[in-house]
């Protein structure tokens, strides 16, 4: 028997309520922040990854589908959603357009990954970014919308966490001292970190290992090693925060997984603990246009895993609406009755009712059985008599009352 592939998971039908959901969510609060959608291709040039992510980081070296086309082209598929849609920014002249440009996206992504509830290795994530302003009221802003969007779910006990983690000019001075406290607990570190402390020292602080996280508690803090510039930044972005009365965490070991931010990262979080407890999160990644050929442009934004989302759903029992489906049954006796019924679905459909016509010879009963297994609220009835007399049995499915009324008058009455 086929099974579909480890790390990933069919949809089904009674999962899609949950999905439906929250994409109209999505949606809506998009359009209050002014975000317009795009959809950028699945795969992408290998090389749009390792300049952007970062060549150490732990998606690029561990985690992306990789191949090579039958035109000899390396690669890969989509592994997270900001680089392909400043890609896009840069390709089709967005820069030309008023300032800030925001976008947002639903898209798939893949990532080699061992799977976990609410991760797998192909999963849906909700981004949004906004291009072209540095005013740390822009990042007050996207902290918000993405605040607003897990409230507007009715979640409980979210945390929202903060830091700044400089830039160009101030992270080198700041990347030394933690060098130096990390240089004499090198044998306490695990391996990854060891790798970490020579490639990439930032990383140090998100590890997930119970002892590198008591070693990060304590090690140097990037707010204490800022520019003057950052410092101004991320003093005015906690004002802008305060007026919008959203209360942070100020977490100095927050980081995020990818080279390309600077200054702000924030990450919203539910009540329980664990690596990958995060709902979702960003930052500011003001280098990331240059670094792939435009003149410098700064940026924000932040995304979410869509199935994390039903995770805490489902934890914190958060009722979702039903999707809607066609609430007319239409059972028939006799093989005039069964070309009457074909005639009749098709008319009702046509009038913008929603229909499901009983199919095979199954008796009467059985087909009523399965239209209260549909949850259908009214049944048509149609037999001989009726064909006869041009007429229905109209049954209520809740109170099992029903009525013979003329055909014509059907669909009046549904409506």
């Amino acid at each position: 028997m086929y099974r579909a592939p480890r790390g990933t998971a069919d949809i089904l039908p009674e999962e899609q309520p949950y999905w439906r959901y929250i994409e109209r969510e999505m949606v809506n609060v998009c359009q209050l922040y002014g975000y317009e959608r795009i959809d950028v291709p699945v795969f992408e040039d290998i090389q749009l990854f390792t300049r952007s992510v970062g060549e150490e980081t732990d998606i690029v070296k561990k985690e992306m589908y990789t191949f090579e086309d039958r035109g000899g082209n390396i690669i890969t598929l989509r592994p997270e959603g900001t680089a392909p849609v400043c890609r896009a920014y840069l390709e089709h002249g967005l820069h030309n357009l008023p300032q800030p440009v925001k976008l947002y996206y639903i898209a798939a992504i893949f990532r080699y990954e061992r799977p976990q509830a609410g991760r797998y290795r192909q999963h849906y994530q909700f981004g949004c970014e906004a291009i072209g302003d540095d005013d740390p009221a822009l990042d007050a802003e996207v902290i918000d919308m993405a605040w607003k969007f897990f409230m507007s779910f009715g979640l409980r006990g979210l945390s929202l966490n903060l830091n700044s983690i400089g830039c160009k000019q101030c992270r080198p001075q700041y990347l030394t001292a933690l060098k130096d406290y990390y240089a004499d607990r090198i044998q306490e570190l695990c391996s990854d970190c060891k790798m970490r402390l020579k490639r990439n020292p930032l990383r140090l602080l998100d590890c997930k290992k119970l002892l590198c996280q008591q070693i990060a508690n304590s090690a140097p803090r990037s707010v204490d090693h800022l520019c003057p510039q950052c410092n101004e930044h991320f003093d005015r972005l906690k004002r802008y925060l305060d007026l919008l009365a959203l209360p942070c965490v100020i977490d100095h070991c927050l980081v995020r997984g990818l080279d390309y931010y600077t200054r702000t990262v924030f990450e919203i979080q539910p009540e329980e603990a664990g690596a990958q407890s995060t709902l979702g999160g960003g930052g500011r990644y003001d280098d990331l246009i240059e670094e792939l050929g435009g003149k410098p442009t700064p940026a924000i934004g932040f995304a979410t895993g869509i199935e994390r989302i039903i995770v805490n759903l489902k934890k914190q029992g958060v009722a979702v609406p039903a999707l809607p489906r066609p609430q007319v049954f239409i059972a028939y006796v006799g093989d005039e009755a069964k070309d009457e019924a074909t005639k009749l679905s098709s008319t009702l459909r046509r009038n913008g009712i929603g229909v499901i016509e009983a199919l095979g010879s199954k008796s009467l009963k059985a087909q009523l059985r399965q239209a209260n297994t549909l949850s259908a609220h009214h049944a048509v009835i149609i037999g001989e008599q009726e064909v006869k007399t041009g007429t229905v049995i109209l049954r209520d499915m809740t109170t099992a009352q029903q009525k013979t009324i003329p055909l014509n008058q059907l669909p009046g009455l549904l409506r």
